[in-house]
């Protein structure tokens, strides 16, 4: 039997087809099925021109460009033929090239004609109207659909998990009892769920639904025999929000694939029972010299010898708070023997997050130890992330779903200083193996109209920079204890956080 999962974007280690952590999350899985030997499709598109990268102008406004895909990627691609759907009335012809790896495949669905048809694919999440949006979809579910008849076998398939509301078209056209389908939820925020206006429905697939707009969230929740929510907190989060489909919602915390994300100097030790306090210091200083020789691509002349480098490093946007590094760094100026590490872009309609962009920059501008990263990608984190000494995980209560930053630097012996968010409660204790802030709020807060809001960014702002600098203090104080609490890490998220232990609450093998 096969397993199925559609996705709108998926992090590999080549090309340009994600975003953010839902890519990356459906990257280490599919990796970790392929060295399974597991019978595993993930479905996909295409984008012709990737999602995003940035220069910065004269006057340090960052420019969006697209993200031509790289002739190595697509060289990996292997042609599988055409398959043929209806849109609008018109025959579409999608070509398929399918990511190979032992019994799994990536199936990547590029329309090459009518012309229209192929301009939907040109970004990943950045479209010229609503409707273009709204036809990007429904390619996905349509071309999936027909993948699974054709190529699959509807008796073949095991399960057909949906990735985030983007992929919940597709039981509109793959009509398949319920418990033939799963809704991954991957995000609380208003973001991750997307609504079409009814007419698009009626003109496209003939229905005529009652509401107006249709929300594809609760589309794809009515139509799946199980919901899926990516961290116990989440549940909790969720159960406000949509109580009437909460007898189908169970929570498999989200996790890392280590063989992917863990260096091989940290996993050796691991495995072999060897990993100490003295082992991990010394593998850790070794990485320091590297770091710093990467760094000074975008940081010439930079010095790290034994400094803790300080990371805040993600996608760029509110509720992951990127605001409380910049702030602690403009109210902690030029501290000896710290080195900050920022990175991350941000949407291009996302004027917040460019701004925070520009912010970025400037403090990488003004000081010697702080260093910008705008080009942030699958390859820029496998190098940096392990290399660090101290991760800041900072989403506002109850907006990040699980969060998988923190599991990649934890499993390299670098903790985390983290907000009671996402995953967070599950796996960190204060002191023990990271340290933690703030309070663990369950309901959605509004943070940009609801004036609760403000008082909790300012007091947890107050717990966070005290928190930092007793880290500090710590690293430099009492050495032992601090690489104490980094080997803890590493022992608690191997165990705890592989992916390998997700896939088998997922697929029960």
């Amino acid at each position: 039997m096969v397993i199925v999962s559609v996705t709108p974007e998926i992090g590999l280690d080549d090309g340009y087809t994600y975003a953010g952590g839902l890519g990356v999350l459906e990257a280490d899985k599919f990796y970790a099925m392929a060295r399974l030997n597991k019978p595993y499709v993930v479905i996909t598109l295409l984008y012709n021109n990737g999602y995003v990268d940035y220069v910065f102008s004269n006057d340090n406004n960052p420019v969006p460009m697209p993200q031509r895909q790289p002739r190595s990627f697509m060289s990996k691609l292997t042609p599988s033929g055409y398959l043929r759907v209806v849109m609008k009335d018109t025959e579409v012809y999608v070509k398929i090239l399918e990511y190979r790896l032992n019994n799994a495949r990536v199936v990547f669905l590029s329309p090459q004609s009518p012309r229209w048809a192929y301009e939907l694919v040109d970004r990943l999440y950045i479209e010229n109207d609503l409707e273009s949006k709204f036809y990007k979809y429904v390619l996905l579910a349509k071309g999936a659909a027909e993948y699974i008849r054709a190529r699959v076998g509807l008796r073949n398939v095991d399960v057909i998990d949906l990735q985030e509301a983007y992929t919940a078209m597709l039981p509109l056209v793959l009509p398949l009892p319920p418990q033939k389908y799963r809704m991954i939820i991957h995000t609380p925020g208003p973001w991750g769920h997307p609504s079409f206006p009814a007419e698009l429905f009626r003109r496209e697939f003939g229905y005529r639904f009652f509401e107006d707009p249709v929300i594809l969230t609760e589309l794809g929740l009515s139509m799946s025999g199980e919901v899926i929510v990516v961290s116990r907190k989440m549940r909790d989060v969720v159960s406000r929000v949509i109580p009437h489909h909460m007898h189908k919602v169970r929570a498999i915390t989200n996790g890392v694939d280590s063989a992917r994300w863990v260096d091989g100097r940290v996993l050796k030790a691991f495995n072999e029972g060897k990993l100490t306090v003295e082992g991990l210091a010394s593998i850790k200083q070794e990485m320091a010299k590297e770091l710093e020789s990467y760094l000074s691509r975008y940081k010439p002349g930079l010095r790290i010898g034994d400094s803790i480098t300080i990371a805040w490093i993600r996608r760029l946007t509110r509720y992951k708070r990127p605001d409380f590094v910049a702030r602690f760094i403009e109210e902690n100026p030029q501290r000896d023997g710290i080195v900050f590490v920022l990175g991350g872009k941000t949407h291009p309609y996302d004027e917040w997050g460019l701004a925070m962009m520009r912010r970025f920059r400037e403090l990488a501008n003004r000081y010697s130890n702080v260093v910008y990263i705008p080009d942030y990608d699958v390859g820029v984190a496998k190098f940096v992330l392990p290399r660090i000494r101290l991760m800041l995980f900072t989403p506002f209560p109850g907006w990040e779903a699980s969060g998988t930053s923190f599991m990649k630097t934890s499993m390299n012996g670098a903790p985390t200083l983290s907000s009671r968010d996402g995953a967070v409660p599950e796996l960190i204790m204060d002191g023990v193996n990271g340290w933690l802030f703030g309070i663990d709020e369950r309901c959605l807060i509004d943070i940009g109209s609801d004036p609760r809001a403000n008082d909790i960014n300012e007091k947890e702002y107050a717990e966070f920079s005290y928190k930092l600098n007793q880290i500090i203090q710590l690293y430099y104080n009492n050495r032992d204890e601090y690489w104490k609490v980094a080997v803890n890490a590493v022992n608690t998220f191997m165990n705890k956080a592989d992916i390998v232990g997700v896939l088998k609450q997922y697929y029960k093998f």
